[in-house]
């Protein structure tokens, strides 16, 4: 039986801070500037509406692979009252909403159905 994977393939990762009011949106703005400070991360802007797959206002913080280990354990407990999804970069968007994804805090449904599985991809 082969192993269906595409581990190999993460360059990056991307973790979602979910708000869903003003409130919120101003906590998530804390958050960011104290992640941005302590690492290499790109910050994103803050929406207040929902956008692609995500189902709650949100914002994005893009960092490399290699800092998962650092940057993760921190937003696990400086997420405050945000919900985080966290998800790989490997190339293949449906892959990387669907699979090897992680929340800290409350999970959400996202609406995935933009996004196509690839060929290669096992069938249930």
């Amino acid at each position: 039986m082969s192993q269906f994977s595409y581990s190999e393939n993460i360059k990056a990762f991307h973790a979602h801070l979910y708000y869903r009011d003003e409130a919120g949106t101003e906590l998530a703005k804390q958050i960011a500037k104290q992640a941005e400070a302590l690492f290499e991360i790109k910050v994103g802007r803050f929406h207040q509406k929902q956008v692609g797959p995500h189902p709650l206002w949100s914002c994005q913080l893009s960092f490399a692979a290699e800092t998962f280990g650092k940057i993760i354990p921190w937003l696990m407990f400086n997420r405050q009252t945000l919900d985080v999804f966290v998800h790989p970069l490997t190339g293949n968007d449906y892959v990387d909403h669907t699979q090897g994804v992680s929340w800290l805090g409350n999970s959400h449904t996202l609406n995935t159905a933009q996004f196509t599985p690839p060929s290669d991809y096992p069938s249930e």
